[in-house]
């Protein structure tokens, strides 16, 4: 669905400059930007996808990955086409190299996104599956209505959006799984086609905004694996987002363009996964394994076992509402409060 878009200037002429995300492309008429999604027309910028989704389903909260985010809850789960970064290893890129005119989109208004979240028994809505910065006009609207009706909202992204969106949106914006790809601009550059210091920048204001923020980083053999890497990577995130921050480290598979890339070994994973407790991270978290407790959490202080996960199923074992059961820490988690939980 075409709507006029926001965050453009004119520049010259019919020339517009896009600054919805840090690319801020200058589009010449009848051209669209990066994403794929915006379009000049006439010198006016359009989105060529408000109300159109390529997906909607309800997911536990635990596929985003959000572990210290509602657990257990459910999260109405929609996406659109295209994306502003051009992953090589993209494991959606059937949807974030599709065009506004990809046959399987469907239209849905921001009013039948909160019906349906309703309607799903869900607790809130997750933009996701593709990048959803460049739904914002949609998302935004939408965000709007769910929170009316005091429903959560949560982003899965790449975190490459610009200041000015991500301010207006956090006013609606509950929780934030960003997705950081590496600890190098050379890896942003050659494997994304983006820079990494805006996503950085990003991520530390959306901590300052008062949003829930867990961090995803997809380990890739010979790519972004180096122990000086994530050491950076680690240090940047106590330094600069806090120790309680939850921090994903998933395991790689081979997909898109890069499929002669092996998957990721379990112990590179348990490297990092060690590299960020030394660090002072609280919250480490492997994804993409086998069950071997590295998916539970812990209470930072004794030790006790607070939540455990199998896949995206979740037992509270001692916790209750926000504290540890043994030894009476408050513990980093948005929880529903008012939901009854078994210990």
């Amino acid at each position: 669905m075409k709507k006029e878009a926001s965050f453009w200037k004119k520049i010259k002429g019919k020339t517009v400059q896009c600054n919805l995300c840090p690319h801020k492309c200058r589009i010449s008429e009848g051209e669209k930007g990066i994403c794929g999604v915006r379009i000049n027309g006439d010198g006016v910028l359009y989105s060529l996808i408000y109300g159109s989704a390529s997906s909607l389903t309800a997911d536990p909260i635990e596929k985003k990955p959000l572990y210290h985010f509602y657990p257990g809850s459910y999260a109405f789960s929609l996406g659109s086409v295209g994306c502003n970064f051009k992953c090589a290893h993209c494991q959606n890129y059937t949807i974030s190299t599709a065009e506004p005119s990809f046959a399987y989109l469907k239209d849905i208004s921001p009013e039948q996104v909160v019906s349906s979240a309703i309607e799903h028994g869900c607790q809130g809505v997750s933009f996701t599956y593709n990048e959803p910065t460049i739904w914002h006009e949609f998302s935004l609207d939408s965000a709007r209505l769910l929170k009316k009706e005091g429903l959560y909202t949560c982003y899965v992204t790449n975190g490459f959006i610009s200041e000015d969106p991500l301010r207006e949106i956090s006013k609606y914006l509950d929780a934030m799984n960003i997705d950081v790809k590496a600890f190098s601009d050379g890896f942003y550059k050659n494997i994304c086609k983006a820079r990494l210091q805006p996503v950085i920048d990003s991520c530390e204001l959306a901590k300052e905004l008062g949003i829930h923020i867990e961090l995803t980083y997809l380990v890739i053999p010979s790519y972004n694996d180096s122990v000086s890497e994530i050491k950076d990577f680690c240090n940047w995130v106590v330094d600069k987002l806090g120790s309680t921050t939850p921090v994903h480290f998933s395991r790689f598979h081979p997909d898109y363009k890069m499929q002669d890339v092996p998957v990721t070994p379990m112990q590179t994973l348990l490297n990092a996964y060690e590299i960020a407790k030394k660090t002072g991270i609280l919250y480490p978290y492997l994804g993409n394994v086998s069950h071997g407790g590295y998916e539970n959490t812990f209470c930072p202080k004794c030790g006790s076992l607070l939540i455990e996960r199998r896949g995206f199923s979740i037992k509270y074992k001692g916790l209750n509402i926000n504290k540890c059961v043994t030894c009476g820490s408050n513990i980093d988690i948005v929880v529903d409060k008012y939901k009854k939980q078994k210990i």
